[in-house]
């Protein structure tokens, strides 16, 4: 019965359009009530109990570097890099915004930082080379989602403090993946330009291209640093936050000098106010995971699915077919905040690698920001570029499509990922 109730009044809640931290609360509170647990105080003490974990306090960080790096050159420094690289063949622009997106991701850990910092250069200038702007604002929002696979992926953080997993073997597991990702919408995108016959090209040669590519090193070691220091335990992953904000502020005012003193507290306030909203969602999901236990609705799942487990690839199956409903109505971070503890058991009982589960649930629930009502990139993407919804979500169709077909691979064939892993591990 708790299960029945907990889903109903989360998704009935989710309908009216309440912020899902809120939702949260509510679901909390009303699964409170039914196992006669009723206590405000208790919630309250829930709540700060979730957000105080140190590991967390990386989120902050890696906020801070993202917006430092929007704001002072760093993308467009790394959109020049592109440019140099794959900018001279047909459809150069296309390329040069998959393979930007692919190095901010490097440096972000998040789709929406992705598409807000590069959407605003980007789109114009592909618009300018005689693009349409749904499919160009598409590619660029489908080219977002390597931020959450490649590090230092936010999601991996977040998944690896839930359910106790290495963060920097999570971050070493995530680097071909996205790469894989990146070079199939590239395959993608080539169609396509042979398909709506754009011709555009950027060549960059001789001394102006060495020029950029010393220009972007600084940008390009920032990952660098930051995967080989927590993978070989140089420093935590909340210590590589701080150095990936401190980095990015040294290149950003030393090094490009194009970061303005008075842009730095419209930073610390964005940084702020996107890590105030993670944070809630962090600490409400914690209250709703632990009442779930209480409640013992993990043990009511694991019951349900019990026949599955002695079938590993059915329950892999399964579990996808979830949290795909789930990306499409929930944000990643509940999702991973709310269901990993839930699914986990059965994951470990089936004797599925931990680590390969959390990159599928990390790429499949990224392909849920890319999906309606509740795909926060795309929203982002409409904001940044002025189209409707139903635009956009044309422009995107066939990388979506593409990505959707990257999820069925991975399953199929789970060394694609397993195999590097243990190559670079």
């Amino acid at each position: 019965m708790e299960i029945g109730i907990f889903i109903g009044s989360l998704f009935a809640l989710l309908l009216t359009g309440i912020p899902v931290a809120v939702v949260l609360m509510l679901c909390a509170l009303i699964l409170m009530y039914v196992i006669d647990m009723f206590d405000p105080l208790l919630l309250a003490q829930q709540m700060l109990t979730g957000a105080d974990s140190f590991i967390l306090t990386a989120v902050p960080f890696f906020m801070l570097a993202g917006e430092i790096m929007k704001e002072g050159g760093i993308s467009n420094r790394l959109i020049s890099f592109g440019q140099v690289l794959v900018g001279r063949f047909n459809g150069g622009m296309g390329y040069v915004a998959i393979l930007a997106s692919m190095l901010f991701a490097g440096l972000s850990g998040a789709a929406i930082a992705d598409v807000a910092a590069l959407g605003a250069v980007l789109i114009p200038m592909m618009v300018k080379c005689g693009y349409d702007k749904p499919r160009s604002t598409g590619l660029i929002c489908a080219s977002a989602l390597t931020a959450p696979i490649i590090p230092p992926s936010i999601p991996l953080i977040i998944l690896g403090v839930t359910v106790n997993l290495s963060i920097g073997k999570l971050f070493v597991m995530g680097i071909v993946p996205g790469i894989l990702l990146g070079i199939i919408l590239m395959v993608v995108w080539y169609f396509v330009v042979k398909r709506e016959g754009y011709k555009d090209r950027v060549v960059i040669g001789g001394a102006q291209a060495v020029k950029i590519f010393f220009e972007a090193i600084p940008a390009l070691l920032l990952p660098i640093i930051i995967v080989v220091g927590i993978r070989f335990g140089i420093f935590t992953p909340t210590e590589g936050g701080a150095v990936a904000a401190v980095y990015a502020f040294v290149v950003a005012v030393g090094v490009y000098r194009e970061l303005k003193w008075s842009k730095i507290p419209q930073i610390f306030y964005n940084a702020v106010r996107t890590s105030a909203v993670v944070m809630f969602l962090v600490s409400t999901a914690y209250t709703i995971g632990w009442l779930i236990t209480m409640a013992q609705v993990p043990m009511q799942i694991v019951e349900l699915l019990d026949g599955l487990v002695a079938h590993p690839f059915a329950l892999l199956v399964v579990l996808n077919l979830v949290l795909l409903g789930l990306g499409m109505v929930m944000d990643i971070t509940p999702i991973i905040l709310i269901f990993a503890p839930v699914f986990y058991p059965l994951v470990n009982a089936a004797g599925i690698d931990p680590y390969y589960f959390a990159l599928v649930m990390v790429i499949n629930l990224s392909i849920g920001l890319l999906t309606p009502p509740m795909g926060s990139v795309l929203f982002v993407g409409c904001s940044v570029s002025r189209l409707p919804l139903v635009k956009l979500v044309q422009g995107v169709f066939p990388f979506l499509l593409a990505e959707l077909l990257f999820l069925v691979a991975i399953v199929l064939f789970p060394s694609v990922i397993t195999v590097p892993a243990d190559i670079l591990g």
